[in-house]
């Protein structure tokens, strides 16, 4: 019994600071441009190329956030949002990639090699949570999940203190403590490699 009011409290936490988060969904940016207050960038060599694009099967409304370039670590985040707890979701769909298609989450990021990241792999079929500390990624925990693709997936992060957890479509994949990255940073999206991805309704919230 502690346990089932236990998870409907989580279940309510969780839906009041979804209530509370602020929600991008690129309606109001230009195609083909950076949605506006956001930095598009890299970790590593090659060229990431993030563009708002139309696809009607975004879940609201045809505007998404569209990585199609080739660089080691595409990486795009949010300008104005500095938070060291809370929390960082997003819908994406994977497109296509022959090396990789992937869609993550970062969180704590100090620039475009220092952060933190979860990720789903549609060719791999797993959910991956890593730090990446100057540069170098290193995996920490992986969940083999189903990650069909060409399908709308949800992912999210929750961070508070040393404790991370990591959910992919309503299910908790990770959980994992560490204490790298302890102050507040940006928030955003990432992929890798050749991985084309399209990312839509992109939530945080968190101090």
């Amino acid at each position: 019994m502690k346990r089932l009011i236990s998870t409907a409290g989580a279940a309510v936490m969780a839906a009041s600071l979804l209530a509370q988060a602020t929600k991008v969904d690129f309606e109001k940016d230009q195609a083909g441009a950076l949605p506006a207050g956001w930095t598009a960038t890299q970790t590593g060599s090659g060229f990431a190329k993030w563009t708002i694009e139309q696809d009607s099967t975004a879940p609201s409304g045809p505007n998404v956030l569209k990585q199609s370039g080739v660089a080691m670590y595409p990486v795009c985040f949010k300008n104005d949002a500095n938070l060291k707890d809370g929390f960082v979701e997003v819908k994406f769909k994977s497109i296509s990639g022959k090396e990789d298609q992937a869609g993550g989450v970062v969180w704590r990021l100090k620039d475009a090699n220092n952060y933190y990241v979860a990720r789903a792999n549609a060719l791999e079929d797993n959910v991956t949570i890593y730090h990446t500390i100057n540069g170098r990624r290193t995996e920490k925990k992986r969940t083999n999940m189903k990650v069909a693709p060409n399908v709308w997936h949800t992912l999210r992060a929750d961070f508070a203190g040393n404790h991370f957890t990591v959910t992919f479509d309503g299910k908790k994949a990770i959980e994992w403590d560490d204490e790298t990255f302890k102050d507040a940073g940006k928030v955003g999206v990432w992929t890798k490699a050749d991985s084309v991805t399209e990312f839509d309704d992109f939530s945080y919230f968190g101090k």
